[in-house]
């Protein structure tokens, strides 16, 4: 005896429809805008933690402000001298402090070489605010923790706020301070710290001389800078 083959319900086959693929498009893509928008609210909010506390501060021989001039840490009379010239929204230059920092670092402290810090305004939009915030704090005696900090937490987007609460938690907390970043007190050093630069032929970040000598891309790690400073005479 055959069976009767039961109607089949319109709204069940409208169930088992595949998704079409324009639609998986459209999903895919508000996932995705609505992943970046968390991200850039974290990037603009996050709370700023440092990791230097505690840690050696050199002393700032040369502040920021002098046209031409970068800004100067460590010990007087030191064998050899190390320039830097960083922009503090440059991957490259991220890598470069994660591998090479804490050796330059360490050649600072025991007093084998002092360094000078060029920042650079080549990458991003936000370059200048970063580098007007690091000589801010270089002013007030905090050039190379609040330089470390900034790399530190790369991914930061560093809005105002999070570069005066970076002061803050570095012992910089004052007036002046707040001032310089809010209202960019320093970009007419920078252009003038860009122009001497320039006129070293200095095209990219980072970019490193030891005793006025310019390092290769391959001497740009621990070893090479540590040979480069000790054959410094």
């Amino acid at each position: 005896m055959s069976k009767t083959k039961q109607p089949v319900n319109p709204l069940l086959q409208q169930k088992k429809r595949r998704i079409g693929p324009g639609v998986v498009i459209v999903i895919v893509l508000v996932l995705a805008l609505g992943g970046g928008v968390g991200v850039q609210y974290w990037r603009n909010n996050s709370a700023v933690e440092v990791s230097s506390n505690g840690q050696a501060e050199p002393t700032v021989i040369t502040g920021p402000g002098a046209n031409g001039n970068g800004v100067t840490v460590g010990k007087a009379g030191a064998k050899a001298h190390i320039d830097l010239y960083i922009d503090f929204r440059c991957p490259h230059c991220k890598e470069f402090e994660d591998e090479s920092g804490a050796t330059i670092n360490k050649l600072v402290d025991d007093g084998t070489a002092t360094v000078t810090y060029w920042p650079m305004i080549f990458v991003a939009d936000s370059s200048p605010r970063l580098a007007n915030a690091f000589a801010a704090a270089a002013a007030e005696g905090k050039a190379r923790s609040y330089a470390d900090e900034l790399y530190s937490d790369f991914a930061k987007s560093w809005t105002n706020d999070q570069l005066i609460e970076l002061g803050k938690q570095l012992g910089v907390d004052n007036s002046k301070f707040e001032a310089a970043v809010t209202g960019n007190t320093y970009a007419g050093w920078l252009t003038s710290v860009g122009q001497a630069a320039t006129d070293r032929k200095v095209e990219g970040t980072p970019t490193v001389f030891v005793n006025d000598k310019l390092l290769n891309a391959d001497q740009l790690t621990p070893d090479g800078i540590t040979s480069a400073v000790n054959a410094a005479g």
